[in-house]
């Protein structure tokens, strides 16, 4: 299987996440953003382990997807948790109101 198409994936994803990062002004828009870029990063860990070590019975690439998998979920149950908070607080979910930690 040639690694090409999930990396170009990969690498589409990842764009896509640093776009949205760096253009977006919504904080929800922007966690949404770092998911896709995690997911990318999942993605090369899975290609890159069937490309290098195809018949390889511990699954590392696998693994470490399932990790970060798992870090993304508390991330984003933390981030979430933030924004409602910030929404709360300031009734806005713009990044640019955010520029003090403590008013």
């Amino acid at each position: 299987m040639s690694p090409i198409g999930p990396l170009l994936l990969a690498t589409l994803l990842f764009c896509v996440g640093v776009y949205g990062i760096i253009a977006r002004r919504n904080a929800v828009l922007v966690l949404m953003s770092v998911e896709l870029m995690l997911n990318a990063v999942n993605i090369n860990l899975v290609a890159f382990q069937n490309l290098l070590w195809p018949a390889e019975e511990f699954v590392s690439g696998q693994l470490f997807a399932l990790f970060i998998i798992a870090v993304a979920a508390a991330e984003v149950g933390v981030g979430l948790a933030i924004i409602f908070n910030m929404f709360r607080n300031r009734a806005s979910v713009n990044v640019d109101d955010v520029d003090l930690m403590r008013w």
